[in-house]
Parts: C-alpha cells; sequence; structure tokens
C-alpha cells in the first residue's frame, strides 16, 4: 500500500493560512505559484511502487469518472482559501499533472481541470503545463487534444527498453511502443520527457546501454534517471527480504549513473539536477525546479501536498475520503506543518546542492563555507564554479550528493 502521510499538526476544516510573510527587503522577487493535480489511478500497481495509487479493485465506491470534477471544486476552494489568508492573486507559472497515471482519464478530463485551473486563477506568459503518461496509455489523437487544450510537454515513464527489466518492474507497456508515443506528442507540439529507472534487479550495464540508446534514438527534449529505490512495504521489498529477488547493488548503480551521464551528455544533454539532464535551460522541468528552489505550489487530489508561504500541508490519502470532504465543502487536509527559518534553511540548502548554479556559496551559513574548500579538495564540488560563486557538484559529488549536504548543514 502507498507510503504513510507525515506526522504533523491538524489542519482547520476551513483550510486558511497564516497571513503571508513580510518580504525581507523591498527587493525579495514573489514566488512563482504552480499547481500539481494527482490523479491516483492505474490499471496496475506495480511492485515497487509506494505512490498514492490505486487500481480499480482498491476503489470500493469512488468512480473515477467523478474525479475530475472533484478536483475541479478543490481548486475552487484553494482560491477561495487563498483570498481569505491575504495571499495575493498569482496566475500559475506551471501545472503537473501526476499520479498515478493522469492519463488513464479521457483527455477531455484533463483538458477540462486545466480549463478550470485557467478560470481559477490564469496561465502566465509562456506557463509550462505537463503530463505523466505512460506509453500504452494514449494515442496519437489523444496528445492532439492535450496540446489544444494548452498542455506544453509530456512526460512519458519509459523506465527500460529492456522487457525483462519491465518485467521485473511489473510495467506493463511494449518498449517498442516508445518511437510511436514520442513521434505523436512531437508531431502534436508537445515537449518530450522520457523517464527511466536503472538498478532493477537483475538488470546488467547492458541492458542499461540499451535503454540509454534507446532514449538518445527517440531524442526527447528531456531525460530523467532515477535509481531505484527499494520503498519499505511494497512488493518489491517483501521479495527481496524473501530471498526471491536480489537487492540493488550500490556499486552498479553508480557505474549506470556514470554511464548514462556520459552518454547524455556526448548527445547535448546538460545536467541541472542530479537525476535530470534537459537539451538547453528551455527544455528543464520548471515545475520540479519550483520545488526544489522553494517556489509556492497547491496540490490536488487525494495525498497530494502543497507549499504556500510559510507552510506546508498534506490531503487525506484515500479518493473516497477525499470526495466526502469535497462534497462537503471541507479543506481535504489532514495534517500541516509551519517551516520556520532554521527547517527553510536547511531545506534550502539540502535542495539547491541538488541543482547546478542554484547555490550561492555567499548564501552559506560560515561554518558551511569553510567546508567548501575541503569539497572542493575531494573531488566534489566544482572548484571554478566556486570562483564564479556557485556550488556545483562534480559527477563524484553527485553520487555523493547526500554526503555533501550532510557537510553543509
Amino acid at each position: 500500500m502507498p507510503s504513510l502521510l507525515p506526522v504533523g499538526d491538524p489542519a482547520p476544516a476551513d483550510g486558511l493560512l497564516p497571513a503571508p510573510d513580510a518580504p525581507e527587503s523591498p527587493a525579495d522577487a514573489p514566488r512563482d505559484f504552480g499547481l500539481y493535480v494527482h490523479v491516483p489511478f492505474c490499471r496496475v500497481r506495480c511492485g515497487y511502487c509506494d505512490f498514492n495509487t490505486y487500481t480499480a479493485t482498491e476503489l470500493r465506491g469512488v468512480k473515477q469518472s467523478d474525479y475530475a470534477s472533484q478536483a475541479i471544486d478543490e481548486m475552487t476552494f484553494a482560491a477561495g482559501v487563498l483570498a481569505a489568508s491575504g495571499y495575493p492573486h498569482r496566475p500559475l507559472s506551471t501545472v503537473f499533472f501526476g499520479g498515478g497515471t493522469p492519463t488513464l482519464l479521457p483527455a477531455a478530463q484533463l483538458a477540462a481541470m486545466l480549463g478550470a485551473a485557467r478560470d481559477t486563477w490564469g496561465l502566465a506568459d509562456n506557463a509550462e503545463v505537463t503530463t505523466e503518461a505512460n506509453p500504452d496509455s494514449v494515442d496519437a489523437a489523444y496528445l492532439r487534444t492535450l496540446a489544444d487544450a494548452g498542455f506544453t510537454r509530456v512526460s512519458f515513464g519509459m523506465q527500460s527498453a529492456v522487457p525483462s527489466v519491465l518485467a521485473t518492474l511489473e510495467r506493463t507497456h511494449d518498449p517498442a511502443r516508445i518511437p510511436s508515443v514520442v513521434g505523436w506528442a512531437k508531431d502534436a507540439g508537445l515537449d518530450v520527457s522520457l523517464d527511466l529507472i536503472y538498478g532493477t534487479p537483475g538488470e546488467t550495464l547492458d541492458d542499461w546501454q540499451r535503454s540509454i540508446d534507446a532514449v538518445l534514438e527517440n531524442e526527447p527534449d528531456h531525460v530523467s534517471a532515477y535509481a531505484l529505490i527499494v520503498e519499505d512495504g511494497t512488493k518489491l521489498a517483501r521479495q527481496i527480504r524473501s530471498g526471491q529477488v536480489a537487492a540493488p547493488s550500490d556499486d552498479l548503480q553508480a557505474d549506470m549513473y556514470e554511464r548514462a551521464d556520459a552518454a547524455f551528455g556526448a548527445s547535448g544533454y546538460e545536467w541541472y539536477e542530479v537525476s535530470n539532464w534537459a537539451r538547453g535551460a528551455s527544455h528543464r522541468s520548471r515545475h520540479n525546479l519550483g520545488y526544489w528552489v522553494g517556489h509556492d505550489w497547491w496540490g490536488i487530489g487525494p495525498g497530494s501536498h502543497s507549499y504556500v508561504g510559510s507552510t506546508r500541508w498534506w490531503n487525506v490519502k484515500h479518493p473516497a475520503a477525499y470526495a466526502q470532504r469535497i462534497a462537503a465543502g471541507e479543506s481535504p487536509a489532514v495534517g500541516r506543518e509551519t517551516i520556520d527559518a532554521s527547517a527553510r534553511d536547511l531545506e534550502r540548502v539540502l535542495l539547491l546542492t541538488r541543482v547546478r548554479g542554484a547555490l550561492r556559496v555567499a548564501s552559506l551559513a560560515p561554518g558551511a563555507r569553510r567546508e567548501v574548500a575541503g569539497l572542493i579538495a575531494d573531488g566534489l564540488i566544482d572548484g571554478p564554479a566556486a570562483l564564479r560563486g556557485t556550488l556545483d557538484l562534480t559527477l563524484r559529488g553527485r553520487l555523493l550528493a547526500d554526503a555533501v549536504v550532510r557537510r553543509l548543514t
């Protein structure tokens, strides 16, 4: 089952937030505002996944066909909360539909939710609008409908080009379908991201090279590659404990990362976050960058998390509980926490360290600044970049990013 929600303070039924923090100086730029829409439905549950998703047999009385209207109702509720809490109106810089599998819903329903978001807040000029998609859940007509509705980007869960690896992950799509869906998306005018997972039990370096080659052959605008993490409570974790499959190898995953980074870099993709590469800054995931650099966002849907001002909160998990609260006109939030200045500084270093060019050396606490020379000497931080004022991880530093963060905090 999906992972547990955090422990925090109870969230009020009216959803009201503390008043916005006063800017520290007149020059402080306002934060961008993004919208995340969680679509919690999947055709099957993959054995490695601990996201808040549900198959048809787990819904019990909840209909997928009702979900779009519930999400739209939360958008209306959200706008009212922000206004009543004293937050100025801000158009959406980014919108991201994630899951789950958003594209299990009809394209018209995704279009309706985006239309409601546009009507509620407006979209900033050049707003980025993304949906995740499984390769077997869309066709050319579906993608054209999304583009016509205002979507600008699609992120396909490719994961691997090797059937045996996909079978271990319990992914249902045929890897031979990837060129078709990428071509359809490009024809519709959508930016394309391909998402990979490496280090699956039984996956070899040759298998991984096949996936890298397949990505490059399809020439996406953006690539994400994440090391497989075995989450407690998942089927994969139980299989590893019982000895059915071997645990992922840290050393092999490091070799896989290095191979991917070399191949992507040689093909014109620049790393901009530890697990993400893009063909130039214009193709970076601006929505995900918003999370990393500390912008505000509202999360719509069951289990979604939000962060506005100094408050983080999270919604009830099950779609039935979510639907009940939305129907009653109550906040679907079940818990919240206030992020104080100390915690905010810690999170800033933790997240910005992973993003190329994002963390200014001058912004570090004095003790952390004293660590920079040692990190350069250890080959973890790029020396010339530090002289220019930014703390950029080397390739070795990316492999040991958590250790770098510990030394800076």
